[in-house]
């Protein structure tokens, strides 16, 4: 019944490192980061 999926199978075949994906989905939820915010 457990439906988490283990790390090995989550980042499996990325082109990207596991650590990086990690920081960029904190980031993604953390900071409201939108085009308009950067432009200001």
């Amino acid at each position: 019944m457990n439906k988490l999926k283990s790390p090995e199978k989550l980042f499996g075949g990325r082109h990207f490192d596991r650590e990086i994906i990690i920081v960029c989905v904190r980031w993604y939820l953390r900071y409201k980061l939108s085009f308009r915010d950067l432009v200001e």
